[in-house]
């Protein structure tokens, strides 16, 4: 199958002409307008330095519904020993550079780039990107960040520096979006860790239906302003 190449228009194919691995395009720009216009297709770039821009649309796809989060011993365990705060939106670029920097087992270097940085800054000074941060006395340990469209959170990375950071971030993002009747968070691809956590598989099919009703609902953009102390 064939890899489409992009012009100057945030135009995309249909994520049904993907190839086997989900790459669907190549080339385009990182701008807002595309980013959003690629979202709302389930549609997501995923490349390095040594690559042009990719665009992606897996199949099968990874999804986490918010009131389906698997809550294990181990994790309420910690979260009721009170160690963190959680903040909303305090600090994007902090979160993602540490998604960009801090060294992950069987990884070598980063998809995200520098331009691919910039780029979610901007949409979250946009309002459309977000992050959620857990800091223990002061110190930011975890956080992950991703794109709220209508009712659906497409989650793009996570870290953390202390054991269940990012499981407790992931634990708050579903509690807020179960209250707020977001749909599902897309977790993209499969991971062993996300599947342990409630995240499940479907069809490419079933995902774009999905995003087109999470999509009838209005996007609020701006700032998650919320602060969470100790209330486990």
């Amino acid at each position: 199958m064939a890899v489409y190449a992009l012009d100057q228009e945030a135009e995309f194919p249909n994520p049904a002409l993907a190839n086997p691995d989900g790459l669907l395009a190549v080339g385009g720009k990182l701008s807002i307008e595309w980013l959003i216009s690629a979202y709302s297709q389930g549609i997501f770039p995923w490349y390095d330095d040594s690559n042009p821009i990719l665009w992606w649309s897996p199949n099968p796809r990874l999804i986490l519904k918010p009131k389906e989060f698997k809550l294990s011993k181990s994790l309420k365990r910690t979260l009721k020993k009170n160690r963190f705060t959680i903040y909303f939106d305090h600090n994007f670029r902090q979160v993602i550079e540490a998604c960009a920097n801090i060294p992950r087992a069987n990884e070598e270097g980063t998809w995200i780039t520098a331009e691919m940085l910039e780029a979610y800054v901007d949409l979250h000074e946009h309002g459309a990107a977000h992050c959620l941060e857990v800091y223990e006395q002061n110190e930011l340990v975890g956080g992950l960040y991703g794109v709220s469209l209508g009712k659906a959170f497409f989650g793009e990375s996570m870290f953390f520096k202390k054991r269940d950071a990012s499981k407790v971030a992931l634990y708050y993002l579903c509690r807020e979006l179960a209250q707020w009747d977001f749909h599902f968070i897309d977790a993209q691809v499969e991971t062993d860790h996300l599947l342990s956590l409630g995240a499940e598989k479907i069809p490419r099919t079933d995902f774009l239906k999905k995003l087109d009703i999470a999509l009838t609902q209005p996007t609020c953009l701006g700032k998650w302003t919320k602060t969470i102390e100790y209330e486990f």
